[in-house]
């Protein structure tokens, strides 16, 4: 197991240097100067070169990718162009929006599927398969930014049951935050959760037809100890790929979702910091979130070998 482990660590530092080059590589191709952005049209030349040297601009490409990972490896993100204040102070105040958003959106995800899926399986080619399943093919069509406007004209507009946008913020009481959090997580489940419920569908079927299943039932164990017991452990791996998946898409996905809720999380950030050039705080940001997904994915491949040891066997 601790080779196991240790051979997915190696790929995890591989890909995240990976990333970390590509990253870099392309915001730093972008045209435009940043001085230059920064500074207004009416700058003068002697302006914008002395912002340039001040922001390190003028140092050669492989210096300041070596600057910036360094900085990440202590911790130091440098200061933002355009708020002058730390990015890491910045990343850590959005992130406490944007981390519960997505939990709250997985947790939502997973809740509906599963049940979906599983209900689903267990009465195939009944009237609930195909309404349950005719629903989530229409789930899987939503934009998600446009069920948002859908939910804000029902929600906020008409039942006026919760605020159209903005966030109470978590000092003034949990239950607030999560009220505040709620249509957005929607927004962002429903689309995940359709797709999800398919995925746990075909593979609880898939199952379902194994030969030890079968034997399960002349056993004598009824269709629901079966189901519970035996199929669903089986029927995991594909639906924890797709779970790994889907939480990457939902951390992206917050930042047209925080846009059309005007919530202030790291969606909003990197938006704003695109449109400033702003371009530290985005390389920072995309980083952040490309790190996010490759240990979700690390935790996921952990995690296959706890539900099936003969993954980590044939790695071996």
């Amino acid at each position: 197991m601790s080779v196991f482990v240790l051979r997915r660590l190696l790929t995890l530092l591989a890909t995240l240097v990976g990333a970390s080059l590509i990253i870099f590589l392309v915001l730093d191709a972008l045209p435009g100067n940043a001085a230059q952005m920064l500074m207004g049209a009416d700058a003068s030349p002697d302006a914008v070169r002395a912002l340039t040297v001040k922001l390190g601009l003028d140092q050669p490409l492989a210096v300041r990718y070596l600057q910036w990972i360094k900085g990440l490896l202590v911790g130091d993100l440098g200061n933002s162009y355009v708020y002058g204040t730390p990015v890491a102070s910045l990343i850590a105040e959005r992130l406490l929006l944007t981390v519960p958003l997505a939990i709250m959106a997985m947790a939502i995800t997973v809740t509906l599927a599963l049940s979906a899926g599983i209900y689903t399986a267990a009465n195939h080619n009944k009237l609930g398969d195909v309404g349950v399943m005719s629903l989530t093919q229409i789930g899987i069509a939503l934009p998600n930014f446009w069920f948002a406007i859908l939910l804000v004209l029902l929600f906020s507009v008409r039942l006026q049951w919760l605020s159209a946008g903005g966030f109470a913020g978590w000092e003034d009481g949990i239950w607030l935050g999560v009220k505040s959090l709620l249509l957005p997580a929607i927004s962002l489940a429903v689309v995940q959760a359709a797709i999800l419920a398919r995925v746990t569908r075909s593979a609880v079927l898939e199952v379902l037809r194994e030969d030890f299943v079968r034997t399960a039932r002349a056993k004598g164990l009824g269709k629901r100890e079966v189901l519970w017991s035996h199929v669903l452990r089986n029927a995991m791996i594909p639906v924890m790929t797709v779970m790994g998946l889907q939480f990457a898409n939902l951390l992206a996905g917050t930042i047209v979702i925080e846009n059309v809720f005007y919530l202030p999380g790291l969606g909003r950030l990197i938006f704003q910091s695109i449109a400033n050039r702003d371009l530290i705080v985005v390389r920072n940001c995309v980083m952040l979130l490309a790190t996010m997904v490759v240990i979700v994915n690390f935790v996921v491949d952990v995690l296959y070998a706890f539900i099936d040891p003969r993954i980590k066997v044939h790695d071996l």
